[in-house]
This record gives C-alpha cells, structure tokens and sequence, in this order.
C-alpha cells in the first residue's frame, strides 16, 4: 500500500528562464545567478529521478520569469488535477501553460475560475485532510472554490492561515510523511498542525521548513545543518540541494514540482 501524500511515480518540472532574473521577490537580496540556479535544478531533478519516478521537464517561459516555481500552478490528487488561480497577476499566464501536461496523466482536470485566487505553495495534503492557508496570494472565495472541487472527490479541506510576512504556507511547512509535518515555530504555535506530530527546524533555520518528502529521499535546501541532522536523527534520508539563487525570489524545494 502506498501513500499518496509521499509516494509518487510522477514528477512535473519546468527549466528556469533567462527571465528570471525579473521574477517577483519580497524584498532585493540580490539577481538571481541563472547558471547556478540550472546546476541547482538539475541536481533537483537527478534527486527526483534516482527514486525512480517519471520526471517531466518542461521547456523554459521566457514571458513568465517566475514559471520554474510550477507548484503554484495546480494541485494534484490522486483523483485528479486542479489548475490553480495566481494571486500574483504576472503569474496567471502560467496556468494554461501547465494545463497540456497534466491532461496527459489526467482524465479529470478541473480548473478554479474565480474571482477568487489560490495558489499551490499554500496548500498541504497530509494523510488525513487538506489544509489551505490563506495569504497574500490565495484569499477566502478562492479557498472557497477549492473547497467544493475537492470534496466532489471525498477529501476533507481545511483552511488555516499563514503567518503575516511569509509568502506561503509551505514556506513555514512541509510534510515528513502522512501525519508527521515539519514546521517552523511560529507557524506551530499557531495550533494548526494540533493531532499531528510535529518536527520543528532549528531556531534561525526557518528556511529548511519548505523541504519535501519525495519517496524515500526528503530534500531540502543545504546550509541548514542542526536542521538536517534533526531529520537524520528522526530516520530521514536527507538529500541537501543548494536553494541560495531560488531564495531570492522566494522559492523552495516544494515550489520546483508537482508531484503525484
């Protein structure tokens, strides 16, 4: 038996841009290095494929410099696939690019319409519901409109929210596996993750919390090492991928895929 929440034979990615030296971030913590982000992405993508999942690259958008972060484009289930809404308007042009991949795999694609907006970086599927958190870039109708997609196939949503200042809700969270879920303190504190069990990142790591579990490996960006060793020590096989050029624009390890 597997566990879809984890377990994956399919992996979705797309090649960074020369773009993306344009792509949004929260603040200027300097131009992202294109050739160092390719290395990066490679060894992103070799990671996925040594599991022996199916990985599928897509080409580069140079008119979308932020469509390498392709997890904020749809939300994937083992029922079928939901194309999200951008928050962010230069992004919504995405969507349409991914829709043509996923209809390859899916019979089932259904597509939030709005008016309301949510993207795939706040939202978490563990073994037991969905949780969605509210942000700057997914708000209550899009929540909304999600809800009612998901629940025509038997899942369970639930909407929390995300810390003010943090970009996602996967920023602060990953899944481990299907009910343990690594989180940072604050997001924690919050009581959202209440029945799970929780593995916290090391204080002055909270970027280590945007990882993911991808079969047997849990990737997660390097230079965190109180944090990894906590994963090691927890039973994780950790595999550390330099993120400095995608934290630049506010981009983690959960952002680079779709996964299913």
């Amino acid at each position: 038996m597997t566990d879809p929440t984890y377990e994956f034979t399919r992996a979705i990615t797309r090649s960074p841009s020369a773009s993306i030296t344009d792509g949004l971030r929260a603040e200027d913590t300097g131009t992202p290095d294109l050739d160092q982000m390719l290395r990066d992405h490679a060894h992103y993508v070799a990671t996925l494929k040594k599991t022996g999942a199916e990985v599928v690259e897509l080409p580069p958008l140079e008119d979308f410099p932020d469509a390498v972060f392709v997890e904020d484009t749809a939300l994937c289930l083992p029922q079928g696939a939901v194309l999200m809404r951008p928050g962010a308007p230069s992004r919504m042009g995405e969507v349409a690019h991914m829709a043509p991949a996923l209809r390859d795999f899916y019979p089932d694609v259904r597509e939030i319409v709005g008016p309301g907006h949510i993207e795939g970086g706040d939202i978490l599927v563990t073994g037991r519901e969905i949780l969605v958190g509210r942000s700057d870039r997914t708000d209550a109708a899009g929540v909304a409109e999600l809800t009612r997609i998901v629940s025509d196939w038997g899942h369970n949503l639930r909407e929390v929210f995300t810390p003010p200042g943090v970009l996602h809700f996967k920023t602060d969270c990953s899944l481990l596996d299907g009910d343990t879920i690594m989180s940072t303190q604050r997001l924690g504190a919050s009581g959202c993750f209440d029945g799970y069990r929780v593995l916290h990142v090391a204080d002055g790591e909270e970027a280590a919390a945007n990882s993911i579990r991808f079969n047997q490996f849990v990737l997660m960006p390097a230079g965190f090492p109180r944090t990894a060793e906590m994963l090691d020590k927890a039973g994780f096989d950790v595999v550390e991928i330099n993120n400095s050029e995608c934290a630049k624009l506010d981009g983690g390890m959960s952002c680079l895929s779709l996964r299913f």
